[in-house]
């Protein structure tokens, strides 16, 4: 790999310092916790640096792009499905992904259930809670998780695995802080209810901006791009 790239190199590097020192001061152990490269409008050459440091669970904002990407990326990685996702295009990412952490609604999940099936595979998924009620964002309620889970549970090839959360994107990261508290009770009030067919095992939230207060309050998985890749 060129010099070209080395900022990439350091960059990861760092990322990874900040979430064990995130990890250490809530006395757990880094390793338990997955870093995702969001790879949204990033380059090949980047992306395969990425994986080259260590960082081959990759996150697609955009099926588009991820089909795209998957296809031309030679290394062996991971692709998990981060961004919104329409039912209509399921068809073109099921048979690709790891995860989908974005899963907010009924129709979406029967659609996944769907063309499961017809690969003869179950898929992993998230739940994706709009904590904040952000119009802006995507995701259940608070109050609607439990009743969704035990409405979805049902699915054979469909596996919830835990929650995903977007926080607001805000300067003051002590304000974020709640929304990732929030999450993390939810998460362990579900899990304690052993709902059939529902592992409350990911808690995917934290981005470049917050992903240190995320990990100490709880989170498992971190999406980071632009601390890892530069601004778009």
């Amino acid at each position: 790999m060129t010099d070209e790239f080395d900022y990439i190199k350091r960059n990861i590097e760092e990322v990874k310092r900040r979430a064990a020192l995130a990890a250490q001061r809530s006395g757990r152990n880094v390793d338990d916790i997955k870093v995702i490269a969001v790879t949204k409008t990033v380059g090949i050459e980047k992306i395969n640096c990425a994986i080259d440091k260590g960082l081959n669970i990759l996150g697609e904002n955009r099926v588009q792009e991820l089909c795209e990407k998957y296809d031309n990326v030679n290394r062996d990685c991971k692709w998990d499905m981060i961004g919104h996702l329409q039912t209509n295009k399921v068809k073109y990412i099921i048979d690709k992904v790891n995860l989908i952490h974005s899963v907010d609604r009924l129709e979406l999940v029967q659609e996944i259930q769907k063309k499961a099936e017809k690969t003869g595979r179950v898929m992993d998924i998230l739940v994706q809670v709009n904590v904040a009620e952000e119009d802006s964002k995507f995701g259940l309620s608070l109050h609607e998780v439990k009743g969704f889970l035990k409405t979805i549970n049902k699915f054979d090839a469909v596996k919830v695995k835990g929650l995903m959360t977007i926080a607001p994107f805000l300067q003051n990261i002590e304000a974020v802080r709640p929304v990732f508290k929030q999450l993390y009770k939810i998460f362990v009030d579900i899990r304690e209810e052993n709902i059939d067919n529902i592992d409350m095992k990911l808690l995917s939230m934290g981005m470049s901006n917050d992903f240190e207060a995320a990990i100490e309050e709880g989170a498992n998985i971190v999406r980071i791009g632009t601390a890892i890749f530069g601004k778009r």
